[in-house]
């Protein structure tokens, strides 16, 4: 068995097309978050159709979007990361690996200095992936994913055409000012939701600053927004 990790971005889905067209047996999966915007499930039906296979969705059995995994852990940001990234992606993610004999995995790392000094630490650091980069082995970045999308007809996720630079789920906690007062004009429910529970929890996820405090002026917001949460917490 082979894995191939969507995420529902366009790199993913791109990665996940070659993985399936170029090997055999090639499963691709999508950890579910319940945090993500609901134009995810039309993007995926669509994915499916071109990959011409069901895209298997794993989920924690548990906690069910970020805001379990905040009132669970009591807090929502620290300097080594967010726990919702280890609950609902890494550990899910490691639980499958647990249960199935996989030779590879496939992750959509695009063709980007950075990106490629990512997948380099990546085999380094998870050796027993054997992971596969289908994007940088054929020079592909995100721009190219767009057009390979495109050609075939299929619609980006709506949080690129809102202006997001990647499709995380919609108040990602990774974010910083520009990008929560970005949250505060598109998903204003999303972002008094996280401020209300920033308030209960007495914890931020911005460093130094409440939401019902953040001065809607403050914050770049030029891409990229936020970086990209994948299936291994490597921030």
């Amino acid at each position: 068995m082979k894995v191939a990790w969507f995420s529902a971005g366009v790199t993913s889905a791109v990665a996940t097309y070659y993985a399936i067209n170029e090997y055999d047996d090639v499963t691709p999966v999508f950890i579910e978050t319940g945090s993500h915007h609901p134009d995810n499930e039309r993007f995926i039906n669509e994915c499916e159709e071109w990959f011409r296979c069901k895209i298997q969705t794993i989920q924690h059995k548990d906690l069910q979007n970020i805001y379990d995994v905040f009132k669970h852990k009591q807090f929502i940001n620290s300097p080594y990361g967010a726990p919702c990234t280890a609950l609902l992606k890494k550990q899910v993610r490691m639980q499958f690996e647990d249960k199935h004999k996989i030779d590879n995995q496939f992750f959509g790392f695009e063709y980007e200095p950075k990106e490629i000094q990512r997948a380099t630490r990546f085999k380094r650091d998870y050796q027993y992936t054997n992971a596969l980069f289908p994007l940088i082995n054929k020079k592909l970045n995100k721009k190219d994913c767009i057009d390979i999308l495109e050609d075939n007809e299929i619609g980006l996720p709506m949080m690129y055409k809102l202006g997001y630079s990647n499709n995380n789920c919609i108040g990602c906690v990774k974010g910083g000012m520009g990008y929560f007062n970005k949250i505060r004009i598109d998903f204003p429910e999303v972002f008094n939701k996280t401020a209300k529970l920033e308030r209960e929890l007495g914890a931020s996820c911005i460093n130094g600053v409440f939401l019902d405090e953040l001065d809607p002026n403050r914050g770049r917001m030029s891409k990229p927004l936020v970086e990209s949460c994948g299936v291994f917490c490597d921030s």
